[in-house]
């Protein structure tokens, strides 16, 4: 620690010494002709002809030798190594130099070389402070092996990983990677919406009503009009509104905000995408959600075999399609289409699954899926038909009214996307939440409340429409084969630091 103090000491100290010497430590302005990896692109080219180059960066090595000096300087393209001589840079540049530390930007104007080792370097005229930097940058272990210099144990805390993500991005390259993947993810499934004549739309982040998920919100207060607003905790009623408003296809990408637990795939504030078509049914949003899924597959991966957790993962279509029933009977052995509440309730005794005495027929069929059959799904699969009871926003199959038009997207045991054929009948929709809102006055928090300007907006017509909600973090987690979705959210929500 005495170490590192010095260190902090020592940086200050320079900082005030260039100040001293009328040096701007953070200039305003700079310039960039080139970054590093043009300049690696095209190592001949560059290294043959004198060219001039300007590049910038983060200084991640230094190194000096008398009159000579050395740096690696870092951008987000690649690195390079620097070489100062006094007699090119002059003296007054080359001590700038010297009061100079790892960490700090620079800009470089000279042109690219071969040292006497052969090394591709960046002969430097002329060198600019651009930000002192006053942290120390944790350090960087690095070793040989089969002939390649191989980073390891790079700011490895997984804990402090999270909660300074710019360290991590700087240290770990293939952190970076991943948030571009999830970039390319983004705009994959835009693409894919977009050419089929959907709209982006933007709805409320602050509602005056939470709905459109079984979840918990998070509460606020607006103080000029003296009321409590609530985050959304879905996308899904103002969305519909919209198809009510004559918008046919439409669709959102944005943050929903659940106050609930943390976990490998839960995170408090979570990004989804919300799609609704008019004149469709579960079956046609099934295909869509297979070419959304599927496009996104292939930008990121360019093959429909992925791995995933060590699984082999094949999103060839078309992809399996199983009623919930059935896979219960397939996995367990139990036969629930009697929909017997008694008989459910045994079987869950018998299994030793715990069960809630408030819970209904379709919770206990829900409970008995994901304890049986969700992890055994690992080739993409759509399971449909779930209990109506469960299914508060879905339409019922005609030809068996204890059911909902409704599914869910599972791969390698996880659950990417929920989608129904929606409820457009008002006068149901108002009894399917007023029960919603009796079990939350039996202690169900999650349950749906009573929004009585979305079943107004009902009462005005809504065509036939199929609904569908993804998740962009846990689909990033898949296609960059991570288990855990703060490694897929940039700022993940974190218990405060114990003191």
């Amino acid at each position: 620690m005495d170490n590192e103090n010095q260190m902090l000491k020592l940086k200050r100290e320079r900082l005030a010494k260039l100040i001293e010497n009328g040096i701007n430590p953070y200039p305003n302005k700079c310039k960039r002709t080139h970054k590093i990896v043009e300049l690696r692109d095209n190592e001949k080219e560059f290294a043959s002809g004198n060219q001039p180059v300007t590049i910038t960066g983060r200084l991640v090595a230094m190194r000096r030798m008398g009159k000579i000096g050395f740096g690696d300087v870092s951008d987000e393209s690649g690195n390079i190594q620097i070489v100062l001589k006094r007699e090119t840079v002059g003296v007054e540049n080359y001590d700038l130099f010297k009061l100079l530390n790892i960490g700090d930007f620079v800009q470089v104007d000279g042109y690219a070389f071969y040292t006497q080792t052969g090394e591709y370097s960046v002969n430097v005229e002329h060198i600019t402070i651009l930000n002192k930097s006053l942290r120390l940058l944790p350090a960087v272990k690095e070793k040989k092996v089969d002939g390649k210099v191989e980073r390891f144990d790079v700011f490895a805390d997984v804990e402090l990983r999270y909660r300074k993500r710019y360290l991590d991005l700087l240290l770990n390259p293939d952190v970076r990677k991943t948030f571009e993947t999830r970039a390319k993810i983004i705009r994959s499934m835009r693409k894919t919406l977009d050419d089929m004549n959907f709209i982006e739309v933007e709805t409320p982040v602050l509602q005056p009503l939470y709905g459109g998920a079984n979840a918990r919100p998070f509460i606020t207060h607006h103080n000029s009009l003296g009321i409590d607003l609530y985050l959304r905790i879905a996308t899904e009623l103002y969305l519909k509104r919209l198809v009510v408003g004559g918008i046919e296809r439409v669709y959102e990408i944005g943050k929903n905000f659940r106050n609930e637990g943390i976990d490998s795939t839960h995170n408090p504030e979570f990004t989804a995408l919300e799609a609704y078509q008019a004149y469709a049914d579960y079956n046609d949003i099934m295909e869509l959600s297979e070419q959304l899924i599927y496009n996104a597959v292939i930008a990121v991966h360019g093959k429909e075999v992925i791995e995933y957790d060590g699984e082999e993962i094949n999103f060839a279509r078309p992809w399996k399609r199983a009623g919930m029933i059935e896979l219960i009977e397939e996995f367990s052995g139990f036969d629930a289409s009697d929909f017997d509440l008694a008989e459910l309730k045994a079987f869950c005794k018998e299994k030793e699954i715990e069960t809630n005495p408030n819970w209904g027929v379709g919770k206990i069929i829900e409970e008995l899926f994901e304890h049986f059959v969700e992890p055994k799904l690992v080739q993409p699969t759509f399971v449909t038909d779930f209990p109506l009871e469960v299914s508060p926003l879905a339409k019922k199959k005609p030809e068996n009214p204890k059911l909902a038009e409704r599914f869910e997207i599972f791969i390698a045991g996880n659950e990417f996307g929920n989608a129904f054929t929606e409820l457009n009948d008002p006068l149901d929709q108002r009894k399917r939440l007023e029960a919603q809102a009796a079990l939350r006055d039996l202690g169900d928090l999650e349950a749906n409340v009573v929004d009585e300007d979305f079943i107004e907006a009902l009462e005005y017509g809504m065509p036939p429409t199929g609904g569908l909600g993804i998740g962009i973090d846990r689909i990033t987690m898949l296609l960059t084969d991570n288990t855990s979705i703060k490694e897929v959210i940039l700022f993940p929500q974190m218990k405060p630091e114990q003191d």
